[in-house]
């Protein structure tokens, strides 16, 4: 299966990692790009120093293309933009932000830069910036998100932007991907179903987590204060639900519910605590049973999409549709 985005990147694979603070470091983007899909570095707070040591270790697992992403509300922001280009990353992420002050630099590097967008228009006002391609996240996803569900925005941005779409939020397998590729996607992005990789350094009771959720287990916090965060639902999430009808009745500020969440994802991943750690996944994580290897999770998504679109061709020419 070739498409825009594995001709523009140079990969095997439509399928990118998702670029998740905490979770995607270079083991775990190291693997995904060894397996033909596209490895990303998460960026998140991280200085540097650390975002340096993860490129490192990817370029020591592979010489296949890999991504950083770039919160772009980092207080680092500016090294890490230096830090890709000075590394030779052919590939940028990016979130929480407008990445439009760094797109010249970007370009004369030779990085592709891609957007994870929202909206119809946040993709609009990305293409018009120059970035090479837009991830459209539904709120299905895990972590930050945005209003709209995957089968709406995605469908609605492939209409409006000429620049290739990348799927993501609530795709865990081959019949979402297919789904995704449906919609006019030319490849995928999967977070949840790649955190429980046996090269994921994510700590076995995040994992643990995530392997016995329902389909019903996550739930949005922070929604009053307008950064919304989707996680497994446990008593960190039980706390946010209770501060934020205290803030609603005017007993607690926006900072008391922000306070909450200080530490709470890398309490989850590196510490495990699940308890009052905040366990992002998306809501496909009640999908997800069984820990695997980076390269059997993307030979699965693909053989499984390619399978899925076979089959409904199939049934096609056979109903003489």
């Amino acid at each position: 299966m070739q498409t825009k985005i594995t001709e523009l990147l140079g990969i095997d694979y439509p399928i990118f990692q998702g670029g998740m603070a905490w979770v995607a470091d270079g083991d775990l983007a190291g693997a995904v790009s060894n397996a033909g899909g596209l490895g990303i570095i998460g960026g998140g707070n991280a200085p540097k120093e650390v975002v340096k040591a993860n490129i490192d270790k990817v370029k020591s697992l592979t010489d296949k293309p890999f991504g950083v992403n770039i919160m772009l509300l980092s207080p680092f922001v500016e090294d890490i933009v230096d830090l890709v280009i000075e590394e030779g990353v052919k590939v940028v992420t990016t979130g929480a932000g407008n990445p439009g002050k760094y797109m010249e630099r970007f370009h004369a590097a030779g990085i592709t830069v891609i957007p994870v967008v929202p909206s119809v228009a946040l993709a609009k006002r990305m293409e018009k910036l120059g970035v090479d391609a837009v991830i459209a996240e539904g709120m299905e996803a895990g972590g930050h998100i945005g209003k709209l569900t995957t089968m709406t925005l995605v469908r609605q941005v492939v209409e409006a932007v000429s620049i290739p779409v990348i799927a993501a939020g609530g795709i865990a397998d081959g019949a979402g991907a297919a789904a995704a590729f449906m919609l006019g996607a030319e490849a995928v992005q999967v977070g949840t179903r790649f955190v429980v990789a046996t090269e994921s350094n994510a700590h076995p009771n995040f994992k643990a987590k995530i392997l016995r959720a329902k389909d019903i287990d996550t739930t949005v916090s922070a929604q009053v204060v307008g950064h919304p965060v989707r996680a497994i639902k446990n008593k960190l999430a039980t706390a946010y639900a209770s501060a934020e009808k205290d803030f609603l009745r005017g007993e607690k500020t926006s900072e008391d519910i922000e306070v909450l969440g200080a530490g709470a994802l890398r309490n989850a991943v590196v510490d495990g605590d699940v308890d009052y750690g905040s366990v992002m996944a998306g809501q496909i994580a009640g999908l997800i049973r069984k820990e695997e290897s980076c390269a059997e999770i993307v030979r699965d998504i693909y053989d499984g999409a390619a399978r899925v679109i076979k089959e409904q061709a199939t049934r096609w020419a056979i109903s003489g549709e």
